[in-house]
């Protein structure tokens, strides 16, 4: 009897290289307020999707430091992207300049431009919010996590938000099964680093990231490089992202109401403490 390899077996099975089904996302951890000793933060979340972690960190509403730089009707938000050098998962251990690198300030912009869309600015006018994004670890979604990791941060610090904003990324792999995990004509949600680098020589392949407000069914980003044959095809794999994002929401939501009932519990005065050794 011959032996199967593991590959083997995920193609006969129609999953994908790391066992996950199309429409599944990455197993997702949530973790609010990781920085509470520090002094320097309004509210922290630190966010694992699969192996890509990411820290934030909230800073504000603060004055600014010029005049010129404030705004009479709303306040202005600061997003600040780094990447660790020990983040990418191929080895690369360069540093990379966040104020010089262009793939950095792309990704910071539109974080900027997600975070916006939900935050109520107006109620802070003349005033900077300042938002510090680290990613630890980078293994294929780094835009959608830091997202995430920015939307719990904001929560954490008490920021008003008119509803959640929740990334996720989806992909259309197309062709005759010569991709790494031979799907043919499966539309992926949540692509880790080895699906995007796979599918990424495949002319017909397409990524989208994707982020959304679930509770109001907004788009705020959708952002896709690939060529697309059809408008059918852009809406198919919006279509995978946002369900991505839904099932994202879900996840945030149970984590800040967990968050949110230990509060409560420490103000009765039921809290437990517990120490990790």
């Amino acid at each position: 009897m011959s032996s199967l390899r593991r590959t083997d077996l995920l193609v006969l099975s129609n999953l994908r290289n790391d066992g996950r089904k199309p429409n599944e996302i990455r197993r997702m951890k949530i973790q609010l307020s990781p920085l509470t000793n520090s002094t320097c933060t309004n509210g922290s979340a630190f966010v694992q999707m699969g192996l890509t972690t990411v820290l934030c960190a909230v800073v504000g509403p603060l004055v600014c430091a010029r005049r010129s730089d404030e705004k009479s009707d709303k306040a202005i938000l600061e997003v600040n992207l780094r990447i660790a050098p020990f983040a990418p998962s191929s080895g690369d251990r360069r540093t990379t300049n966040p104020t010089t690198d262009r793939r950095i300030i792309e990704h910071a912009s539109l974080i900027k431009n997600s975070l916006e869309a939900s935050l109520m600015l107006q109620l802070y006018p003349k005033t900077r919010i300042v938002v510090d994004i680290t990613v630890l670890a980078d293994d294929g979604g780094r835009l959608c996590a830091a997202i995430n990791a920015a939307t719990c941060a904001l929560v954490d610090a008490g920021m008003p938000m008119k509803d959640l904003v929740c990334a996720c990324s989806a992909g259309l792999v197309t062709g005759s099964g010569s991709s790494a995990d031979g799907l043919e004509d499966a539309t992926l949600v949540d692509l880790n680093q080895k699906e995007v680098s796979s599918y990424s020589n495949e002319s017909s392949a397409v990524y989208l990231p994707c982020a959304t407000m679930p509770q109001r069914g907004t788009v705020v980003l959708a952002q896709c490089e690939s060529r697309l044959s059809s408008v059918d095809v852009f809406e198919r794999v919006l279509n995978a992202a946002m369900e991505g994002c839904q099932m994202v929401s879900q996840i945030m939501e149970a984590s800040i109401r967990e968050r949110t009932g230990k509060l409560i519990a420490a103000k009765m005065g039921n809290a437990s403490v517990k120490e990790n050794f």
